[in-house]
């Protein structure tokens, strides 16, 4: 079966855990154990902020390196969960569920994504 990765894009300074409402870690904790009993999940976590990261670019044939946080990027990659899915359609079923359990004020992307298998 096809794996997917699924990258959670988030606006990293408008996301405070403190503005979830009371049900939210829950609906996240049901669906996780509910995506990992079918057999999909293979790995999910979230990101450190952009802070605590350093970008490296090739370009020219030379290497360069930024520190976060990167202020010039609006949106970033704040967690990601490699499945393991029947096909796209599936992947993105869950991605849809994975979204609708944060709270409506939030601004949550995913961008879903077959995994290129090696030598296929």
């Amino acid at each position: 079966m096809p794996r997917y990765l699924s990258l959670v894009r988030i606006e990293e300074n408008t996301i405070d855990m403190a503005s979830a409402d009371p049900g939210f870690e829950q609906r996240m904790a049901a669906l996780f154990e509910e995506i990992t009993k079918a057999g999909v999940m293979l790995d999910t976590a979230g990101l450190k902020p952009t802070a605590e990261s350093t970008r490296i670019t090739w370009s020219d044939g030379k290497l360069s390196y930024t520190d976060g946080p990167f202020t010039e990027t609006k949106e970033v990659v704040g967690g990601y969960a490699l499945m393991q899915c029947k096909d796209m359609a599936e992947a993105i079923e869950w991605g849809k569920r994975f979204l609708e359990v944060h709270p409506k004020k939030w601004m949550v992307g995913l961008e879903v994504r077959e995994v290129e298998e090696p030598g296929l």
